[in-house]
């Protein structure tokens, strides 16, 4: 009996462990794996003590109960991992009513940059690993109940796991944040939402410039996907990315440009690019999905319309487009949108995104930049091929006008990017490729065209997830504006950038206070529309973006 007795706290120690280890661990960065933290459940706690008072009341679970315990337990168990996971790789907690809706296309990018085979193994293991979770929690909850089937020891385990729950309050550094106020905190999201709330935004703004500086010259901005401060911060993507970025500056300086850097702070960290370039196009620092979808209910002026306004010919140039863009022609007014299917790409498909960003501006130089007499351009090109998983990357094709040709590469590219499988463990060399082939068509373009008289302003939408972009980075983007027109350089040296391709900290502020700045350099006006340091000293003393509390 003694020995009988040991053996059963001995398994219930194991089983408490174990459980409270499913509702307390941590990532093990920079992997989707996870490692213990010597921390507390209180859900755990109160699951005990509640358990060992329907066994007084009622006597020990049944089978069916256990069973219902333990897949209740293992949904608990796979949210603290969505929410471990979000906060690690994204900076933010999850969203249910905003980020539900973009997992399908999620996983479809993903299961066209994975072979078959890996795909099946890992359905497999997926479903595997589930049934082993619930196994192991089905033991752990049915240990319990059997040391709780004593009166003795039931009234020792109870004991404990109510002074747990009660000193939760007073000592929260020795638990973590509880995995049901999740479901709170998205019941919250979901109600407000159906309710017709969204985040508040900022009162309307005019964004007006009468473009002197400019005069009529061609305005490209590219948001170049991905592209963060890391590439700046992080030792191994700047040596990867050194040569890349002399070959742009040299394309800068022998077709007669120069090039001002600075960092911004964009309003989204590893993805949601559309809330920078909503940021930047209108001015407003929209940082949620809530917001987002506000604002496209709402008539506000853009940098699309302050260039219309002024006789430019505004484009949309989206290789990731796949289906209608409703908000371009109703809310931003583009004259002309350039999707996947406008674009007409007939070369081999790079992974999930199919089109290459060289080929999709040289479409555009046919259609648009070639064509004369015509007006001056403003075109808004959101770039694709440095998304994550960042491969395959397309090669540089020199020969500009061949990628319009049905056959733009060598017979063996096909081969070459079948040997580039994704990497899961290890992206950051995919992403450096990825980040010198956007830098090296940038460069190529400029060579193409160097009697252009054309503004560059090249900015990253985000920094790419954390297991890429390092430990709990910056929301810092670059953004470098190349130009030949020296007074709108020298407009923004005095706005806060830097000469060459090197930007300085501190950051000049958040990305939607960098359209005024842009606004007023363009044009003929004699201050910034922002107090643009100001901004900078915000940006680097604000509570940082990338937040762990309560994990």
């Amino acid at each position: 009996m003694l020995r009988s007795a040991w053996a059963r706290w001995a398994l219930f120690a194991v089983a408490i462990t174990l459980l409270n280890f499913g509702l307390t661990f941590d990532n093990l960065w920079p992997t989707l794996w996870i490692k213990p933290r010597a921390a507390l459940s209180v859900e755990l706690a109160a699951l005990v003590a509640a358990l060992a008072a329907a066994a007084w009341r009622f006597g020990p679970p049944s089978r069916r109960a256990l069973a219902w315990l333990a897949g209740g337990f293992v949904v608990l168990v796979l949210t603290r991992y969505a929410e471990v996971m979000a906060r690690e790789f994204y900076g933010r907690p999850i969203n249910v009513w905003y980020d539900l809706p973009h997992v399908p296309r999620v996983i479809a990018m993903f299961a066209d940059a994975a072979p078959t085979w890996l795909l099946a193994v890992t359905a497999a293991g997926v479903a595997l690993g589930l049934l082993a979770l619930f196994a192991l929690v089905r033991w752990a909850w049915s240990r319990i109940a059997e040391a709780l089937a004593a009166p003795a020891p039931r009234r020792v385990v109870a004991l404990v796991a109510l002074v747990a729950c009660a000193a939760c309050p007073f000592a929260p550094g020795w638990f973590t944040a509880p995995v049901t106020a999740s479901y709170a905190r998205q019941a919250t999201l979901v109600t407000h939402a159906l309710r017709g709330g969204a985040s508040p935004l900022a009162p309307a703004a005019a964004l007006g410039s009468d473009l002197a500086r400019i005069a009529g010259a061609d305005v490209f901005v590219i948001f170049v996907e991905s592209y963060g401060a890391t590439t700046y911060d992080r030792p191994e993507h700047a040596a990867r990315l050194a040569a890349s970025r002399s070959a742009l500056a040299a394309a800068v300086t022998a077709t007669g440009g120069e090039v001002v850097s600075a960092f911004v702070e964009s309003p989204t960290f590893g993805g949601a690019s559309w809330l920078a370039h909503a940021s930047l196009l209108t001015g407003l620092d929209v940082r949620s999905g809530d917001a987002y979808n506000l604002l496209m209910t709402e008539k506000r002026d853009t940098l699309v319309q302050a260039f219309a306004r002024e006789g430019y010919r505004t484009v949309a140039l989206m290789p990731g487009l796949r289906r209608k863009w409703r908000e371009g022609a109703a809310f931003y007014s583009f004259d002309e949108i350039y999707g996947a299917g406008r674009l007409d790409y007939r070369g081999p498909e790079f992974g999930w995104w199919r089109i290459p960003d060289q080929y999709a501006l040289a479409r555009l130089d046919e259609a648009e930049v070639a064509r004369q007499p015509r007006r001056p351009l403003f075109v808004f090109f959101p770039t694709i091929n440095s998304h994550a998983p960042f491969r395959p990357t397309p090669p540089y094709q020199p020969d500009w006008a061949r990628l319009l040709s049905d056959r733009p590469f060598d017979a063996d590219v096909e081969r070459a990017l079948a040997a580039q499988r994704t990497d899961w463990t290890n992206l950051e060399p995919a992403y450096a490729e990825s980040i010198a082939y956007a830098l090296g068509w940038l460069g190529g373009y400029l060579r193409e065209r160097p009697e252009a008289d054309a503004v560059l302003v090249v900015i990253g939408d985000h920094q790419p997830p954390v297991g890429v972009g390092g430990e709990q980075p910056s929301w810092e983007v670059p953004v470098h504006v190349i130009a030949k027109r020296r007074g709108v350089l020298d407009a923004l040296v005095a706005g806060g950038f830097t000469r060459g391709l090197e930007p300085r900290r501190p950051a000049i502020g958040r990305m939607h206070e960098l359209t005024p700045l842009v606004l007023w350099a363009f044009g003929s006006g004699s201050q910034p529309g922002v107090d643009v340091a100001g901004a900078g000293r915000r940006g680097q003393a604000g509570e940082p973006r990338t937040e762990r509390r309560g994990l």
